[in-house]
């Protein structure tokens, strides 16, 4: 039996175009045919357990080997096995069927994966890599001859009889000079790592040195000797194709520092498995965040059939989701898969939402039968649990009644808790409920202090997605607004009916606006002078509640660019009842007044940080002569 041909007549031109654009990706190569490998063996199993072939299986198993002289890599398997015929059906034809549509097409695709996955060319990737590639393949049917069969990479082709005595397929690989880097042990190595680390069949890549017992020494102590033993690559049974039942706390853990060697424990976990509509099995990690969202994102990897596929995951998960660390896998994504088929696809669209679903439940879980541990693991889960609420409407439904707040006593709340602990004093004359909250509580320890006062409660918000997260249960809470604790004094963050009166008239209000308006100088800062309870400070410093939001969030890129090249402007509170503007008032040295004035201006700056450099110098001078 020989035969040449030539593998389409519409082919002439696809062994250049597939090793020019598919090369940025070229070592997917060993995963396309180390899947293929991996496939033929699992179907001879599923043929013997039907009772369709009777032989013997064997270890089935597939070996990759390598040759650095000669500059080969062989992928070979005890599968399945090809007929001539079936190389001529499958290699030659179905590859090749949808030749003239790729050619008017490639131009169009995105990526490597996407030209594969359309025209089924996993096989043909190999000559990204090779100039030559040769099959070696024996049938298990019954009578069947062994087969060979050559390409050059030109549409060229050669069938004849082949060599092998055992039932399986052997694929060699004649690489090409610019890929002389894949005949590297570690090269080889690494890449069976990355994508075959966890495929269902063992994996042999050379052997590996390992210490044995072999009897005691003249101490009674254990000897050692070394033997060479297969490097079996693969963990052929991971935890995710276990049921759950099987498995301890240890084996997820253990898992999770395969995953991520360097990383601290994961605080919790889910376990997905659903076979219908769809297939997904694996397993999500909630990882202990650092306040750097970007560190943390693109830690999932995506599966298809134990075949490791991609870790960049966004069109499958929701984007706060994006933070948890695990695997997915799913068969019903293909293997080479493109960005435009995760968009359209409705059976992702489906694992997206299932996978915010399983997400809420755990949550729910936790929170409701054991609060106490879930309070501990806040800090690391509430800043994910925001984002979701921030981004998700139907997370926001579930999590909106295990969501935690918590104040500058550090205790922890849900909404309607809060809601109920604060309604009765935090209610303001329009019946508008205002919640107060601080984002740096040393910083605004004054402001804090006002508050407490007054009855109020205040909550710290200070985590990087708080910004969005005040904006959204603003819009969802009824008839609620949040004020940051030093964006107006005490008396006027939550307006009352009862006010304190003004002691100072008209004129000595104009008089003394005058006084401050001169010491301070600042076309920044516009004075107003404000009736309010002795014992509070005679002059504030703050800056609208509204602008600050906006310029916060445009420091974040939320949008808000236009308010982020703004100027600040502050608002200076002089408190008209407070005896030191009596003093000012009474003070008939213009000098003593302004100096006064300045300090007790510097002093409100001072307790905001917005006292620096020469402002400062002056100031600690002042005070030194006015002591």
């Amino acid at each position: 039996m020989q035969e040449k041909g030539s593998i389409s007549i519409h082919t002439e031109n696809i062994f250049p175009i597939i090793k020019k654009f598919l090369y940025s990706d070229n070592e997917i190569f060993l995963r396309e045919l180390v899947s293929n490998a991996v496939d033929a063996t699992q179907k001879i199993k599923r043929l013997a357990s039907l009772g369709q072939y009777n032989g013997e299986l064997g270890d089935l198993r597939v070996e990759v080997a390598f040759d650095e002289q000669k500059k080969t890599i062989t992928i070979s398997d005890n599968g399945l096995g090809m007929t001539a015929e079936e190389i001529k059906k499958y290699i030659n034809q179905i590859a090749f069927s949808g030749a003239t549509e790729f050619m008017e097409k490639f131009k169009e695709a995105k990526d490597a994966n996407e030209i594969i996955g359309r025209f089924g060319l996993g096989f043909y990737s190999a000559f990204m890599v090779a100039d030559k590639v040769e099959i070696q393949t024996l049938s298990y049917q019954e009578g069947a001859e062994p087969a060979y069969w050559v390409c050059d990479g030109s549409t060229e082709f050669e069938i004849g009889e082949g060599v092998l005595e055992e039932r399986g397929t052997e694929i060699t690989l004649y690489i090409n000079s610019e890929s002389e880097e894949f005949l590297s042990k570690y090269k080889l190595q690494e890449i069976l790592d990355k994508y075959c680390k966890f495929l269902p069949v063992p994996i042999k890549f050379g052997t590996k040195t390992e210490s044995v017992e072999d009897g005691v020494d003249e101490e009674g102590k254990p000897k050692y000797t070394s033997v060479e033993v297969d490097n079996i690559i693969n963990d052929t049974n991971p935890i995710w194709t276990k049921a759950p039942s099987e498995l301890k706390d240890q084996d997820y853990l253990d898992f999770y520092k395969q995953l991520y060697p360097f990383s601290e424990d994961p605080l919790f976990w889910i376990h997905l498995n659903v076979d219908y509509p769809f297939n997904l099995t694996g397993v999500l990690y909630f990882p202990k965040l650092k306040n750097d969202f970007e560190i943390s994102k693109n830690k999932i990897k995506l599966f298809s059939r134990q075949v490791f596929i991609t870790d960049e995951v966004k069109d499958i998960v929701p984007e706060f989701l994006m933070l948890l660390h695990g695997v997915i896998d799913s068969p019903d994504i293909p293997l080479n898969v493109s960005r435009s088929f995760l968009q359209a696809d409705s059976n992702v669209k489906k694992i997206n939402s299932y996978i915010t679903k399983k997400v809420a439940d755990k949550l729910a879980e936790l929170f409701k039968n054991d609060r106490k541990a879930y309070e501990e693991k806040w800090t690391d889960i509430g800043l994910f649990v925001k984002y979701g609420m921030v981004s998700e409407d139907k997370f926001y439904d579930k999590a909106k009644d295990f969501v935690l707040v918590s104040n500058t006593q550090k205790e922890n709340f849900t909404l309607t808790e809060y809601k109920d602990k604060v309604e009765a004093i935090q209610t303001d004359k329009d019946g508008q409920l205002v919640y107060l909250y601080t984002n740096d509580p040393a910083k605004q320890d004054a402001f804090i202090q006002s508050a407490t006062k007054k009855g109020y409660d205040v909550l710290v918000m200070n985590s990087p997605i708080d910004n969005h997260f005040i904006s959204q249960l603003e819009q969802k809470l009824e008839k609620t607004s949040l004020k940051r604790v030093d964006a107006d004094v005490a008396d006027k963050l939550i307006k009352k009916d009862d006010a304190p009166e003004h002691i100072l008239t008209e004129e000595q209000s104009a008089t003394v606006k005058n006084i401050f308006d001169k010491a301070i100088n600042k076309p920044a800062y516009s004075v107003h002078l404000e009736s309010l309870n002795p014992d509070e400070l005679p002059v504030t410093v703050t800056m609208d509640e509204f602008m600050r939001r906006m310029k916060d969030m445009a420091a974040m890129g939320g949008g808000m660019g236009f308010y982020g090249n703004m100027p600040d402007n502050y608002k200076v509170i002089v408190n008209g009842n407070h005896k030191l503007i009596t003093r000012i008032l009474q003070e008939e040295n213009e000098e003593v007044q302004a100096q006064l004035s300045k300090q007790a201006f510097d002093l409100a700056l001072l307790s905001q940080g917005l006292l620096t450099g020469a402002e400062l110098t002056e100031f600690v001078n002042r005070s030194v002569n006015l002591i």
